[in-house]
C-alpha cells in the first residue's frame, strides 16, 4: 500500500516514468539542434574556402591573380597557368606528378607489408622479450626525423641510390606508426578465427595471410593512404637525395616553381591544384575504410 500511496502521490505512473527517461525526451530541441548545425556549417566552409580560392586563383589571369583585392570569379575564365606550367620544358610538372606517384604508391605499399608483418606477432603470438621490442619501436616516434637526415644520406650515398626514386621510397619502409596502428587492430579480432584456421590445417603463415589480413582491410586501407599522404607532401628529403629536373617529386619541384615565379600566384596555385587533386580523390574514395580503421584501432592497449 505504500508504494502504491506514493505512486499515486506523485501522480506519476511507472509508464510515464519510463517515457520522461526514454531517449526521444532527451534529444535536443529544433532551436539547438539548428545552432549546430550552422557552427558545422561555419566549420566547414572555413576549412573548404582556401581550396575554393586556390581553384579560382589558377583559373586568373597573372595581372588578376596579383590584384588587390582578391577576387572570387575568375574574370576573365583562363587556363594559361596551366597551359604555362605543363607545357615550360624547364619546369616538367608532368614527369614530377608521375615520380611521386610512383614514390607514394610504392612506399605505401612498403609499409604496409613490414608493418603488418612485424604487427602480428606484436598482437597474436608470444616471445621472450616482446614488450621490450614493442617499447622500442614505439620509442623511436619520439624521435624527430630532421635528426636522421645525415644518417640516411651517409646509406643511401654508400648504396648508390642518390638521385633516384628508391632514395625516397626504402628508407622509410619501415613505420613504427604503423606497426603502433596495426597492432591495436589485430587485438581488435576475434582470436576464435585464428583457432577454427588452425583446426582445418593452416600453420601461422596461412592464418595471417588467408585471416587477418582480409579482415583487417580498413586499418591496411587506412595505414596505405596515411603513408601515401606523408611520401606525397614530403618535402625536406627529396631536396637532399635528388638533383636533376627530372628525377624530383611533385612538392621538391614546386618549390623551384615558386622560386622562379615568386609572383606568378597563377601558377603557383595551378601547381598546388595539381597536386591536390591526387590526394582529394584517394581519400574520397577511402573515407569508408578510415573511418572504421581509425574507430576500430587504438580500443584496447
Amino acid at each position: 500500500m505504500a508504494g502504491s500511496t506514493s505512486t499515486v502521490g506523485s501522480g506519476r505512473t511507472p509508464a510515464s516514468a519510463g517515457r520522461a527517461s526514454s531517449p526521444a525526451s532527451r534529444r535536443p530541441g529544433p532551436g539547438r539542434a539548428i545552432l549546430r548545425y550552422t557552427a558545422l556549417a561555419i566549420l566547414a566552409l572555413l576549412f573548404v574556402s582556401p581550396l575554393v580560392f586556390m581553384l579560382v586563383t589558377s583559373f586568373k589571369s597573372r595581372v588578376e591573380a596579383a590584384g588587390v583585392p582578391p577576387t572570387w570569379i575568375p574574370h576573365p575564365f583562363t587556363t594559361q597557368a596551366y597551359s604555362s606550367i605543363l607545357g615550360a620544358s624547364g619546369t616538367p610538372v608532368l614527369r614530377w606528378f608521375v615520380n611521386s606517384m610512383i614514390a607514394a604508391a610504392a612506399n605505401s605499399g612498403l609499409v604496409v607489408a613490414t608493418a603488418a608483418m612485424a604487427a602480428y606477432p606484436l598482437a597474436r603470438m608470444e616471445f621472450k622479450g616482446k614488450k621490450i621490442v614493442f617499447s622500442a619501436i614505439i620509442a623511436t616516434l619520439f624521435v624527430p626525423p630532421v635528426i636522421l637526415v645525415i644518417p640516411n644520406y651517409l646509406i643511401v650515398g654508400k648504396l648508390l641510390w642518390l638521385d633516384t626514386l628508391i632514395a625516397v621510397i626504402v628508407p622509410t619502409a619501415a613505420s613504427a606508426f604503423g606497426v603502433f596502428f596495426l597492432r591495436q587492430f589485430f587485438l581488435q579480432l576475434p582470436r576464435e578465427l585464428e583457432e577454427a584456421a588452425v583446426l582445418d590445417g593452416a600453420n601461422r603463415w596461412q592464418t595471417f595471410l588467408k585471416v587477418i589480413l582480409p579482415l583487417s582491410k580498413p586499418a591496411l586501407v587506412t595505414l596505405a593512404l596515411l603513408a601515401f599522404l606523408t611520401n606525397w607532401n614530403d618535402f625536406l628529403w627529396p631536396v637532399y637525395v635528388l638533383f636533376s629536373p627530372e628525377a624530383q617529386t611533385l612538392p621538391a619541384g614546386l618549390s623551384t616553381l615558386q622560386s622562379a615565379n615568386s609572383v606568378r600566384y597563377d601558377l603557383l596555385m595551378a601547381g598546388a591544384v595539381i597536386a591536390s587533386v591526387p590526394v582529394l580523390a584517394m581519400y574520397v574514395f577511402a573515407q569508408r575504410f578510415i573511418i572504421e580503421g581509425v574507430s576500430r584501432s587504438g580500443v584496447k592497449g
